[in-house]
C-alpha cells in the first residue's frame, strides 16, 4: 500500500505542471510546423503559400485544426472498430511520452524550491526513448490492418519493416556514443558536453547515421514510403477522417520535434549555449535557465528546418533502395564506427 503521507505533493504538482507545459509546447510546435512546412515549400517552389487566414496566413494552422475537428467522423463498416480507434491514439501517445526524459534546461529556483526542467531524470534515458519509439510502429500497423483496406495494409507492412530496419542502425550508432560517455542518462550526457566539447565533434559519423535513421523513423522524405500518396492513396491512414486523421498527422510532426530535441541533446550539447561558460555566470539565476531553453529551441528549430528542406529537395526512394540503404550501408557503417570507437578507447586507456 502507498502511504499518502510520504508523497511529496508539491513535487507531484511541479511534475504535472511541467508535463502540461511540455505537452502544450509539443502540440504548438507541431501545429506551426505545418505552417512552416507549407511556407518553406512555397518559397522553394516560388509560390506564396498560406496567406488568407490572418496576417501572412499565421492563423492557417488553427483553421486546419478546426476543419479536422468539425469534419464528419467516418468508421468503415468492414473495419475493426476498436483497433481502428486505437491506432491513431497509440501513435499520438507514443509520440508525446518520448519527451519525458529530455532535459529542457538547467534547474530553476522558485519559491525556495529547486525545480528540475526535466519530467523524469532516469539513468536509462536513451533505453526508454528506444522502447517508446519501438511502440510507435504499432500505431501504424494497427491503423493499417484494422482499416480492412489493401492499400492501408501494404503501407502498414512497409512502415513496420522500415522502422525495424532503421532502428537497428540507429541503435548501433548510439552504442559508440554510449561507449564514449559511459552513461544512458540524457542529462548527464548534456552536462558532459557542457564541461567539454559537443559529441558531434567526436562522433560525426554516428550523428549522420542517427539523422538519416531519424528521417526514416519519422516517415519523412525520402523515406515516406508508408505515406506514399501517389502510390498508396495516402497510405496507412487512407480510411481515416476528422481528428483520427489529425492524430496521425500531428504525431508525425511531434515525432519530428522530439527527434530534433534528442539529436540536439545527444550531439549538440542540448541546452548548452555555445561559446558561453554557464558555470561562470551562476549569478544570472533563473535567466540562465531561460537562455538555455531559448538556445535549445533554436537548435530544435534548425533540425526541423533541415527535415523540411530535405523533403522539398530529395525525391522519394524506391522501396528496394530504402531497404538496401538500411541493411547494406547504414548497419555496416554503424558497426564499423562502433568497433573503431572501441579500439580508440582501449588505445587511449593504455
Amino acid at each position: 500500500m502507498i502511504n499518502l503521507l510520504t508523497i511529496d505533493w508539491i513535487l507531484l504538482l511541479e511534475k504535472l505542471i511541467l508535463i502540461a507545459i511540455v505537452v502544450m509546447a509539443s502540440l504548438f510546435v507541431a501545429m506551426y510546423s505545418t505552417y512552416a512546412e507549407r511556407k518553406i515549400a512555397a518559397f522553394m517552389q516560388d509560390r506564396i503559400g498560406p496567406n488568407r487566414a490572418g496576417p501572412f496566413g499565421i492563423l492557417q494552422p488553427l483553421a486546419d485544426g478546426m476543419k479536422l475537428f468539425f469534419k464528419e467522423e467516418i468508421i468503415p463498416n468492414s473495419s475493426n472498430k476498436i483497433l481502428f480507434i486505437l491506432g491513431p491514439s497509440l501513435a499520438m501517445l507514443t509520440a508525446m511520452i518520448t519527451s519525458a526524459v529530455i532535459p529542457w534546461s538547467g534547474d530553476i529556483n522558485l519559491f525556495g524550491r529547486t525545480i528540475q526542467l526535466q519530467i523524469a531524470d532516469i539513468n536509462i534515458g536513451i533505453l526508454y526513448v528506444f522502447a517508446v519509439v519501438s511502440l510507435g510502429v504499432y500505431g501504424i500497423m494497427i491503423g493499417g490492418w484494422s482499416s480492412n483496406n489493401k492499400f492501408s495494409l501494404l503501407a502498414a507492412l512497409r512502415g513496420a519493416s522500415q522502422v525495424i530496419s532503421y532502428e537497428l542502425a540507429m541503435g548501433i550508432s548510439l552504442i559508440a556514443l554510449l561507449m564514449m560517455t559511459g552513461t544512458l542518462s540524457l542529462k548527464t550526457i548534456v552536462e558532459q558536453q557542457m564541461a567539454s566539447h559537443w559529441n558531434v565533434l567526436y562522433q560525426p559519423l554516428a550523428f549522420l547515421i542517427f539523422f538519416v535513421c531519424a528521417l526514416a523513423e519519422c516517415n519523412r522524405t525520402p523515406f515516406d514510403l508508408p505515406e506514399a500518396e501517389s502510390e498508396l492513396n495516402m497510405g496507412y491512414h487512407q480510411e481515416y477522417s476528422s481528428m483520427k486523421l489529425g492524430f496521425y498527422l500531428f504525431a508525425e510532426y511531434v515525432n519530428m520535434f522530439i527527434s530534433s530535441a534528442i539529436m540536439a541533446t545527444l550531439f549538440f550539447g542540448g541546452y548548452d549555449i555555445p561559446f558561453f561558460n554557464e558555470s561562470a555566470h551562476t549569478d544570472w539565476g533563473n535567466w540562465l535557465a531561460v537562455a538555455g531553453i531559448a538556445c535549445f529551441m533554436v537548435k530544435i528549430v534548425f533540425f526541423i528546418f533541415l527535415f523540411m528542406w530535405i523533403r522539398w529537395t530529395v525525391p522519394r526512394f524506391r522501396y528496394d533502395q530504402l531497404m538496401n540503404l538500411g541493411w547494406k550501408k547504414l548497419i555496416p557503417l554503424a558497426l564499423a564506427n562502433m568497433l573503431i570507437t572501441g579500439a580508440v578507447i582501449l588505445w587511449l586507456k593504455k
